[in-house]
């Protein structure tokens, strides 16, 4: 299946149904969320990432799939700053492939295309975190070149 990797362009609707669909799909995995995408963050998770002007998102798409183009795979990041280095980073906040396309080197072709725009928006590295019961995710980031560099602790906030 030949694979392209575009931006996402939030006016077309395949691109926007595609992204929601997958994202949904990652949080069900047992290891994500367990659960899909609240129906209240679904109606706008769109319009706010669209809004948001540090966000770079990456499609897989199935150019040849029997409907048309078909969205396989995602990537959302959001551009950061490392103070160590004065330069922009770039975090891979999500990284999800449908489970029909997983293991065909969908998530390395997301990955390089990441590497790629970090290298012309002139970061310094590319940041991502992986579940600890996520040993495919960690083999495919070990993979692209990624290494675990330290612990990451979060605060939820209501």
């Amino acid at each position: 299946m030949p694979i392209s990797i575009v931006d996402a362009d939030f006016r077309r609707l395949e691109h926007c149904r595609g992204l929601v669909r997958i994202l949904d799909e990652y949080a069900r995995l047992p290891h994500i969320a367990d659960r899909g995408i609240p129906d209240a963050v679904r109606e706008n998770l769109v319009e706010r990432l669209a809004a948001n002007s540090g966000r770079q998102v990456l499609l897989a798409v199935d150019d040849e799939h029997i409907d048309g183009e078909q969205v396989v795979g995602v990537a959302v990041c959001f551009e950061g700053f490392s103070t160590f280095a004065g330069r922009p980073l770039l975090n891979v906040h999500d990284l999800a492939v449908t489970a029909d396309c997983r293991g065909q080197g969908v998530g390395t072709l997301l990955l390089d295309a990441i590497a790629r725009r970090a290298q012309e928006l002139g970061c310094c590295r590319v940041t991502l975190e992986v579940a600890s019961d996520n040993p495919g995710a960690k083999r495919l980031y070990e993979r692209s070149g990624f290494a675990m560099a330290q612990e990451f602790w979060k605060k939820e906030l209501t």
